[in-house]
């Protein structure tokens, strides 16, 4: 286990996807596990809360402070009782982690419009719906951090119209929010994920594809959900005082390879 340093040392924090939809480590478990291991004491939300047992065990093992909750995050009754006990079993909120999302790999004339709202509300609705109550409870107690998971995919086309088009909404909505709430106390901040490997994406990679993933960096290397999780803590942290409104891209250099300057680079 790495150095504890404290840096969210009495502090409260919201996880939504804590748990990871297959065996290992997704996004959300990290995250969580890494602001318990800081100090927080973290509610880890899932709308399947058996997925939350293994992060709670994780947390537990290395004397952190977290408990579950079931909640569908595009469910607005759900998404206040969420704040509520927060509120409810540790005192106060400070840091939200918006982590829940899902894809479907089709373009516009494949999609089903029904799938297409689905997406569209999962992975920008519920950071809507988890925000609008999450801030009033954060003003409270003199502000917050909001830390927003968008993706690679918000800034560069995929061949996933639905999945691309809210992970553009995610930075929006980061964006917006930071102008909104920052003279309320309140930084909101965006971190997008580039080739990591989690649970979410391992069923459609062979050995191959994520061979050819790794090529697609500038580094030549996979990243994991707990670099994606020590992104969500700095943002989350005071050390990040100084930052809202933000994009941090955690892929490797991806996002800005030139194709034109290097025509031979491994894709």
């Amino acid at each position: 286990m790495a150095e504890r340093l404290g840096r969210l040392e009495g502090k409260v924090a919201i996880v939504t996807g804590a748990g990871s939809r297959g065996p290992g480590v997704g996004n959300g478990k990290a995250t969580a596990v890494l602001f318990a291991r800081e100090g927080a004491s973290v509610l880890l939300v899932d709308a399947q809360i058996e997925r939350t047992e293994e992060t709670l065990a994780m947390i537990e093992a290395e004397g952190g402070i977290a408990s579950t909750f079931q909640a569908d995050v595009t469910n607005e009754e759900d998404c206040k009782s969420m704040v509520d006990t927060a509120v409810e079993r540790y005192g106060r909120l400070d840091v939200l982690d918006n982590n829940v999302g899902i894809s479907l790999r089709k373009t516009v004339p494949e999609i089903d419009m029904d799938d297409w709202d689905k997406v569209q509300s999962t992975n920008v609705r519920s950071m809507v719906l988890t925000s609008r109550h999450a801030i009033p409870r954060m003003i409270e107690t003199g502000g917050g951090s909001i830390v927003n998971i968008s993706s690679g995919a918000g800034i560069e086309a995929i061949g996933d119209a639905a999945y691309t088009t809210s992970k553009a909404a995610v930075i929006g909505l980061t964006i917006a929010m930071a102008g909104d709430h920052g003279r309320e106390g309140i930084r909101v901040n965006c971190v997008a994920p580039g080739v990591v490997f989690t649970p979410m994406v391992e069923y459609r990679l062979d050995s191959d594809m994520r061979q050819h993933r790794r090529n697609s960096t500038m580094l030549g290397t996979e990243g994991t959900a707990w670099d994606v999780g020590n992104a969500a803590l700095f943002l989350a942290s005071d050390d990040a005082r100084w930052i809202t409104g933000h994009v941090l891209s955690v892929d490797a250099g991806m996002s800005v390879i030139s194709r034109h300057a290097y025509p031979n680079w491994q894709v």
